[in-house]
């Protein structure tokens, strides 16, 4: 969700920075990068984070990258909200279902 927010450039700096604690859900600190979450939560950068220099560049880089149509972002505030699932057709990430289920089924 931070990378599809536009708060990070990459996968892997978003796991790094929700790792490091930078970021919360409801107001409460998560920093397990596989945390799901549901319709209605709230993602925000942490107070004690929002000085950095670092997310100041993020946000102006995420401000020109546009954001996913399932995610309500406040940029000004550092905030995302989850508005609905995603659908299947929305996931540009590739994947062979057929072959998920071809493993699961034996």
């Amino acid at each position: 969700m931070i990378y599809r927010a536009g708060f990070a450039r990459s996968r892997a700096e978003a796991r790094q920075l929700i790792r490091h604690g930078h970021f919360a859900v409801n107001d409460k600190k998560v920093d397990i990068p596989s945390y799901l979450t549901r319709p209605g939560e709230e993602i925000s950068l942490r107070e004690k984070s929002r000085g950095t220099p670092l997310f100041k560049e993020l946000a102006e880089w995420g401000a020109r990258q546009g954001h996913v149509e399932w995610l309500e972002v406040d940029r000004e505030n550092m905030k995302a909200k989850v508005t609905r699932l995603p659908e299947r057709e929305e996931i540009d990430t590739p994947v062979s279902e057929h072959l998920i289920v071809e493993l699961y089924s034996r």
